[in-house]
């Protein structure tokens, strides 16, 4: 008798990019999004530097404790999920018309969500020296096509092609087709995913994986 294996589990990533769709979306507003953005994308400028210097210190803080401080992890992560959610209203995904809040937390009845769990076992001292650079070397590559390397925005590549053309149909027909939108949302969660690595609050490797869709369970 031949047996049947089981089939083999997925590993649970500790990052967690979801979505929710809308069908009631603008045919037009979409074409001034860039307009109605600006005060976001002039925060993010200004936590973009925040975001660096706060990794910077995290970095010698897991070289020297093998620790990513609490406070510390909490603030990338909240930029990190400003820009997600700043992504999904405008040309990152189209995804809403909701306007963004301003705020690092999670806002549960907002449609985009980013969470990354807290890296409770000791980070490596090893990993810490190569993998941003290094080991992330093929994931930059892929991202870089993907989603034009912007983790932030996630504005570029085939994430930049799929919400211009989402914005041509929205315009003529009213509709956001759902191949498109579920394979943009699988774009920024892979992006996502290297960013929490290459950006050291995590030492498990994104997987070579678009899991598509609004939510990975």
């Amino acid at each position: 008798m031949t047996s049947v294996s089981a089939p083999t589990e997925r590993p649970e990533s500790p990052v967690r990019l979801e979505a929710r769709s809308e069908h009631a979306l603008s045919r037009w507003l979409w074409l001034v999004k860039w307009l109605l953005a600006i005060p976001h994308y002039i925060v993010m400028a200004l936590l973009g530097i925040a975001f660096f210097l706060v990794t910077v210190v995290a970095f010698f803080a897991i070289l020297f404790t093998t620790r990513y401080p609490r406070a510390l992890f909490d603030f990338n992560v909240g930029v990190l999920r400003w820009g997600w959610r700043v992504s999904y209203y405008s040309y990152g995904t189209l995804g809403t018309d909701r306007y963004p809040p301003f705020t690092l937390a999670d806002v549960p009845d907002y449609p985009a969500h980013l969470e990354i769990a807290y890296p409770e076992q000791p980070l490596s001292r090893g990993l810490v020296l190569v993998k941003w650079w290094l080991l992330a070397i093929p994931q930059y590559i892929l991202v870089s096509m993907l989603a034009g390397g912007s983790y932030l925005s996630g504005s570029g590549g085939l994430a930049a092609a799929l919400t211009f053309f989402a914005g041509i149909s929205l315009l003529f027909t009213g509709r956001y087709p759902r191949g498109m939108y579920d394979l943009n949302i699988g774009v920024h969660r892979w992006a996502a995913r290297v960013a929490a690595y290459a950006f050291l609050m995590t030492d498990t490797y994104p997987p070579f994986r678009l899991d598509q869709g609004e939510s990975e369970s």
